[in-house]
């Protein structure tokens, strides 16, 4: 097997494929006409010796990785439906952007990201941390208790997994985070890139944000265990988001180097993870593994734009409509 360098994730009824020089997401529209953006990236972590540092290296990604998943989803849903207007940065972000000097969408993306985050640490820190407050007198091993809170988290995060999966929208985005593991496990698996061979595969892959997800709290119980249990839940609260930093680095070096082997030992060790992904990946279609191959060829930089082009007008299927002749002025012209 050969390590594929590209990742993605799946999006409104598409998929952004990310490699080490290239963002690229592809997204059907309700015609059936499939619409690809191109977008250079580089990671931090290429760029400064500084960020690419162990645990470093984990924390740099995880915050490119909540910037870019905002913004690929906001995109998404535009090239899905561009008749829908944009929304537009609020006074209080063009405010702040004239300010600071800065671009009012990137304010309103920050803010954005910044509501996302608030959301998470209330459901998956806030809320597990106060319950499991209630049989803190009932516990006195410091890392008991730190596992109670972590197997309450766990339970909140299965829930909430399982609870959006109905969601229609959040199903067919799973299904495309299945076309995206298919497509990479076929490429890394060294078989021709085709929908057939890439159906064939898993949508299960040990590089997952999934499996990132669960090895995070599981590495947060033995995180915070060295640091006790205070009265004061804010003080808890405050000292877990300040650890959150070490925690994801150290959750990315793992998530890493659990991917790099077969064996039966790491095989296991990585099981709860792979396992988890039944719940965030679902079986593709054929249609959804074409948006998923352009993405990925996109992302990898080796087919010219007109190659791409090709490939999106065939995956297409006729649902582009070619671009009209141009007549010559000294031609005559049917009635």
């Amino acid at each position: 097997m050969r390590i594929c360098e590209i990742g993605g994730q799946g999006v409104l009824e598409g998929v952004m494929m990310r490699s080490q020089h290239t963002s690229a997401l592809a997204v059907r529209k309700s015609s059936g006409e499939i619409v690809l953006k191109k977008t250079p990236f580089v990671s931090k972590t290429k760029t400064s010796k500084f960020y690419k540092l162990p645990i470093i290296r984990g924390v740099v990604s995880f915050v490119e990785m909540m910037t870019m998943g905002v913004g690929t989803i906001s995109d998404s849903a535009l090239m899905y439906d561009d008749t829908t207007e944009q929304e537009q940065p609020s006074k209080f972000d063009t405010f702040v952007a004239k300010t600071l000097k800065l671009n009012p969408m990137d304010v309103m993306m920050f803010f954005a990201v910044l509501l996302a985050i608030g959301f998470s640490v209330l459901l998956f820190f806030i809320v597990p941390n106060v319950l499991t407050n209630f049989v803190r007198a009932h516990v006195s091993s410091s890392f008991l208790i730190n596992l109670i809170e972590g197997g309450i988290r766990i339970i909140i995060f299965l829930l909430y997994v399982v609870s959006i999966s109905w969601i229609k929208d959040i199903h067919r985005l799973f299904m495309y985070h299945g076309a995206e593991h298919k497509v990479i496990n076929c490429y890394e698996h060294e078989k021709e890139l085709t929908i057939e061979n890439a159906q064939s595969f898993t949508t299960l892959n040990p590089r997952c944000g999934t499996s990132f997800m669960l090895l995070v709290m599981v590495i947060a119980v033995i995180v915070f265990s060295f640091f006790g249990w205070s009265d004061a839940w804010y003080i808890r609260v405050g000292i877990r988001l300040a650890l959150l930093p070490l925690v994801a680095g150290l959750s990315y070096e793992a998530l890493k180097l659990l991917a790099k082997s077969e064996n039966i030992i790491v095989k296991i060790l990585r099981a709860p993870g792979m396992s988890l992904q039944y719940l965030t990946t679902k079986p593709p279609t054929d249609d959804m593994v074409e948006v998923s191959m352009l993405a990925f060829r996109a992302a990898e930089g080796v087919f010219s734009d007109d190659e791409l082009e090709a490939m999106r007008v065939e995956f297409s299927h006729g649902a582009v409509k070619p671009e009209a002749v141009p007549v010559a002025a000294d031609e005559p012209q049917n009635a």
